[in-house]
């Protein structure tokens, strides 16, 4: 039998000084850049949370700790990478993932194809199995007064279990 599983991520960075933004993995011109220990990547962040929560095994921070300083400056795809390979190593596969970005700028739509297909191959993944969906808060909180991004994501995975077969 296969079994689904949904995992759920949610992660924040707060700007600061300087000329662009990496969102799902793509270089995105802006007269801010996103604060972190890595890149500062949300979009990826909350992906990679997602698919950790979607096989119950943790989060990107006990993955990847921002007291270890081997991951300063880190390139945030690594992060989702791991992740897909602990899917793969329980002989699971991710069906589908869901990211929406929460900023007033920038704006999303000009690149939402490119973070789509960047999102897709780094999963091994065709692109109508990625969705990245940007909003805004309509001027309210952190996100309304352009002080950061927040992000959301869903990962679902199928993998075969027994789990339900006494039902």
């Amino acid at each position: 039998m296969i079994e689904f599983r949904t995992g759920f991520g949610f992660d924040v960075h707060a700007f600061e000084e300087g000329n662009h933004v990496i969102l799902c993995g793509v270089k995105v011109p802006h007269n801010k850049k996103l604060k972190g220990h890595s890149d500062a990547d949300v979009g990826l962040h909350t992906l990679t949370d997602a698919i950790l929560g979607a096989i119950a095994n943790g989060d990107i921070g006990s993955h990847f700790p921002p007291s270890d300083m081997k991951w300063k400056g880190a390139k945030s795809d690594q992060f989702l990478k791991h992740a897909v390979g602990l899917v793969a190593e329980i002989g699971a596969k991710i069906v589908n993932v869901d990211i929406t970005l929460v900023c007033e700028f920038p704006k999303i739509g000009p690149v939402r194809e490119r973070m789509r297909n960047c999102v897709a191959e780094i999963l091994g993944l065709d692109v109508s199995r990625v969705a990245v969906k940007a909003t805004t808060s309509e001027g309210l909180g952190f996100t309304g007064r352009k002080e950061g991004i927040a992000a959301y994501a869903t990962a679902t995975i199928a993998i075969k279990s027994d789990y339900l077969d006494d039902l």
